[in-house]
């Protein structure tokens, strides 16, 4: 029981490091427990064996706390996919991960970064206005969830150089 109160109420900072194939199975976890349609293990391992995808991910000990995922092409970028597992959102994971992968697609030469989010996802814009992101376009109908009217989903960019 003490270990159990310890780990709820620990203030340890997730390790923040570079994704590798190994971690597949985590972040295609994670991916689904936080999109409607999530990526499967293959679709994951695919993306993370790829020469121009960086990826960065948050541990706690062993165990996947988030992850940042972007493709790059000549010199800007696209940021896929940022999630954060249930249980360390509100905290500021999501903001350090943005902050480290910006950092490292900056030093490998990147000049524009570019994402799409959900209108209606309220923390994640918010996240990305505070981390410098702008509107520069909107696609209309574009997120698809049963029962409910699709979103559309802004086009964001930030310049880094």
């Amino acid at each position: 029981m003490i270990g159990f109160l310890r780990r709820l109420f620990s203030r340890t900072k997730p390790a923040l490091t570079e994704a590798s194939p190994r971690d597949a199975a985590a972040i295609a976890a994670l991916h689904g427990a936080s999109f409607h349609r999530g990526w499967s293990e293959a679709e994951v391992e695919r993306l993370l064996v790829e020469r121009n995808v960086m990826t960065h991910r948050a541990l706690l000990g062993a165990a996947l706390a988030g992850f940042i995922m972007s493709r790059r092409a000549a010199d800007e970028a696209e940021i896929l996919s940022v999630a954060v597992a249930k249980a360390r959102r509100g905290r500021g994971l999501a903001r350090d991960l943005l902050q480290l992968h910006l950092r490292r697609l900056a030093g490998d030469g990147v000049r524009a970064v570019f994402l799409e989010v959900d209108e209606t996802n309220v923390p994640a814009i918010r996240l990305y206005r505070r981390a410098g992101f702008r509107d520069v376009g909107k696609r209309p109908n574009y997120y698809a969830t049963p029962g409910a009217k699709p979103a559309a989903a802004l086009v964001l960019r930030r310049d880094l150089g």
